[in-house]
């Protein structure tokens, strides 16, 4: 319990502390909010072990961390995937991260927790997603991947070799095989965005997979959006 809460404190001593003690919190945020968010709240293990409905969330511009922040404030799930990026500029390394994804950010709720969301005014929509599970199986696997991989890209999906990962901490993963020189990666999809991301990968862990990827469908913001 905190002190201000004593019998023995007068009342605007009280009041005086808990002024205090409000702006420390409000401090802490603010210097919070100048690094970057978690890239998953709250930081489990398992994206499939967080209780709720997924949406996307189409942000405003450069407005992916700021609503991360917002959600965490709310504490209302998300994954937000971001990619390391090192520059130099005038023989200084720099080192910051970016989205994998511009713009979109998942989160995850009821409802009225959504309502929430579309009250941070950082969003222009809020997609909704009807295959559930396929969502929570494709970020599922991005998150591991983005603490396995020491190399993950963005990129647009091609049609090329399906091979399916048979050892390691990927093992199971499915995707399109692209290779640049002798550097050989694997290609995954998000499928409700119609984008995906690839990973260095070394080929001996590849198998074939007989079977064509499955044709991607994005679902149409217009009928399961609600503006913010």
């Amino acid at each position: 319990m905190l002190p201000w809460h004593s019998q023995s404190f007068e009342g605007s001593a009280r009041y005086e502390f808990f002024t205090v003690y409000a702006d420390f919190k409000v401090n802490i945020l603010l210097l919070a909010k100048t690094q970057n968010p978690p890239i998953l709240y709250p930081e489990v293990s398992s994206i499939a072990s967080i209780d709720g409905r997924w949406w996307v969330a189409h942000t405003k511009s450069r407005f992916e961390k700021a609503f991360a922040w917002d959600l965490i404030e709310r504490r209302i799930s998300y994954f937000l995937p971001l990619l390391r990026r090192v520059h130099w500029r005038g023989g200084a390394k720099r080192t910051f991260h970016v989205p994998l994804f511009t713009s979109y950010v998942f989160f995850c709720g009821s409802r009225e927790e959504r309502t929430d969301a579309l009250g941070t005014d950082r969003l222009w929509r809020v997609i909704d997603v009807a295959d559930q599970s396929n969502l929570v199986r494709e970020l599922s696997h991005l998150h591991i991947a983005l603490r396995t991989s020491g190399s993950i890209e963005r990129c647009l999906i091609r049609r090329g070799q399906k091979c399916r990962v048979n050892s390691g901490p990927l093992q199971g993963f499915s995707g399109v095989v692209l290779e640049d020189r002798k550097i050989t990666r694997l290609v995954l999809q998000i499928s409700i965005l119609g984008q995906g991301f690839s990973l260095e990968i070394d080929r001996d862990l590849l198998e074939p997979v007989d079977s064509e990827l499955p044709r991607m469908s994005v679902e149409s913001p217009r009928k399961d959006v609600a503006q913010g």
